[in-house]
């Protein structure tokens, strides 16, 4: 027994490493972990690694491989180390006993036709070209949603609240941080996950891993084949039931001493539950039911995300610094865009939609919140993946961390220099709407942040209006971004199905451009 309290420990210990790990990811504003750190975390994540290994053919994105080999050694062990929300459920359990609601764990019937059949569907889908299912259903992504939509906006209100109250004594060792990556579908769809989480884990413990997630399901197949399995041992067992009373799978049935081992997690409740040291791993040849039995079913990288994170603030204040502009008539032409745009490394939306689980892991990172939680903007099969909303933000011409932290493979990884010849739109201009042409008075805020200088300005009736380049344009909207003009832009940015390469800009116009007069604000 006391080997297996020591398994244990270790596992807990492994376990809130990991989640505490994720929480951080999820909930940071302050781009503080390096990028490696991102790719570690989520390489032992089971779906977004078959994702990614289907897009690079690299064992550097095999992680499942691990996770299909440690199965087959010893079963599930995934489920209640490595997976995160798994953790959250562990915690969920640990807070009903600690009111005292919980009730005692028993024996619970399987439902194969909903696991097996949650399952197939999941993988038609996903062979069909849609990602929805494992969007909806991965533990990971539903992680990923729960924290990036629920905990992280309180992380940063208790951040500007602690940095009002510490301001007013100078100590600034905290700042303001304007938050912009609330979407109400996404949340409202991670407070549902949480309390289907919360009302499960109160009536059968783990009873989503065992009949809904299809990931769970899928290593329940494979510990079928474990070379090791848990057993009672019959000559040990007093039928005291303490080890069925504390199987968060309710996979125990201590009457039969059988363990429907396709449902064990690898919590190792049981084994240091029994007073008589009944239960352990054994070869699988040896832990068959006897006769009669019931046989149921680095540096730089810091550094960079640093200085992207700085570079973003400081960027957003000037952009920020516009407000002075104040347009004193409504924009009355609507914005005609097609297609929303996809991140850079998406390649095209189709594709983007077929892999991306919506985690939110880069929403989380985006240093400039441009990457928002869509609802229907990509369709129903896209429900919750990142888009991005220029009227919110831009995407930073420096940074690339979305394509270097996702883990499935829907964006790919691009070297700065690609990314920023990357046309992932294309900006249209729309003067019935600028302020130059409805008020007469000069702006040119587009033109002084376009970054390839794709948006110039030109002589106009004494004043100066845009004129766009479509073939140096990336869509990056920090033109849209910075537009002052409501409810519809002047400029805007119309997503490319399929991205594009822009042509390189000309240095020499970005630096006459550069050395220009300063526009009026």
């Amino acid at each position: 027994m006391q080997l297996y309290r020591v398994l244990k420990w270790i596992r807990v210990g492994v376990a809130l490493l990991f989640f505490l790990l994720f929480t951080f990811i999820f909930i940071d504003f302050s781009g503080l972990l390096p990028v490696w750190v991102y790719n570690s975390a989520t390489y032992l994540q089971f779906a977004p690694s078959i994702l990614e290994f289907t897009q690079l053919l690299s064992w550097s994105a095999a992680g499942f491989a691990f996770i299909v080999l440690l199965s087959l050694l010893f079963g599930r062990i995934y489920c209640s180390t490595i997976c995160p929300i798994g953790t959250l459920q562990d915690i969920m359990i640990r807070i009903h006993k600690r009111f005292r609601i919980a009730r005692r764990f028993r024996y619970v019937r399987t439902y194969n036709i909903l696991r097996y059949s949650i399952l197939l569907l999941t993988i038609l889908v996903f062979l069909s070209g849609s990602s929805i299912l494992i969007n909806l259903l991965d533990p990971f992504s539903g992680f990923g949603k729960i924290f990036a939509n629920i905990l992280r906006p309180l992380y940063v209100a208790i951040n500007n609240l602690g940095a009002l109250i510490l301001n007013q004594f100078d100590v600034y060792s905290l700042y303001h941080v304007e938050y912009k990556a609330f979407a109400l579908p996404a949340f409202l769809y991670a407070m549902g996950l949480m309390f289907l989480l919360s009302w499960l884990t109160l009536i059968r413990g783990r009873l989503f891993c065992n009949s809904i997630c299809p990931v769970g399901t899928l290593l329940g197949l494979i510990s079928k084949l474990s070379v090791f399995k848990l057993k009672i041992q019959e000559n040990s067992c007093t039928n005291c039931w303490r080890c069925a009373m504390d199987c968060k799978a309710g996979c125990i049935d201590a009457d039969k001493m059988y363990i429907d081992f396709s449902r064990c997690i690898g919590c190792l409740n049981c084994t240091i539950s029994c007073p008589n040291n009944g239960l352990s791993f054994v070869p699988a040849w040896k832990s068959k039911s006897v006769p009669g039995k019931s046989k149921s079913a680095d540096a730089s990288k810091r550094n960079f995300i640093k200085y992207t994170a700085l570079f973003s603030l400081g960027l957003h204040k000037i952009l920020r610094s516009q407000d002075k502009i104040v347009p004193t008539k409504d924009s009355t032409i609507p914005e005609e865009k097609e297609f929303s745009v996809s991140p850079p490394g998406s390649r095209n939306i189709n594709r983007f939609n077929e892999l991306c689980t919506a985690c939110h892991l880069c929403v989380s990172a985006c240093p400039t919140q441009v990457l928002q939680a869509s609802f229907f903007q990509y369709g129903l099969q896209g429900m919750f993946q990142p888009y991005l909303d220029y009227h919110k933000s831009f995407c930073n011409y420096e940074c690339r961390i979305c394509t270097d932290i996702c883990p499935t493979g829907a964006l790919l990884p691009l070297d700065l220099a690609e990314k920023k010849l990357t046309q992932i739109g294309q900006v249209h201009f729309e003067k019935g709407n600028c302020i130059v042409e409805t008020e007469g008075t000069d702006c040119g805020a587009c033109s002084e942040h376009c970054p390839t200088k794709a948006v110039y300005m030109v002589p106009y009736n004494g004043l100066f209006l845009p004129e766009i380049d479509q073939d140096i344009c990336i869509g990056c909207g920090a033109c849209e971004y910075a537009c002052p003009t409501t409810p519809y832009k002047a400029i805007y940015v119309d997503g490319n199905p399929i991205h594009q390469q822009a042509k390189e800009p000309s240095q020499e116009k970005i630096q006459e451009e550069s050395s220009g007069e300063d526009f009026p604000f």
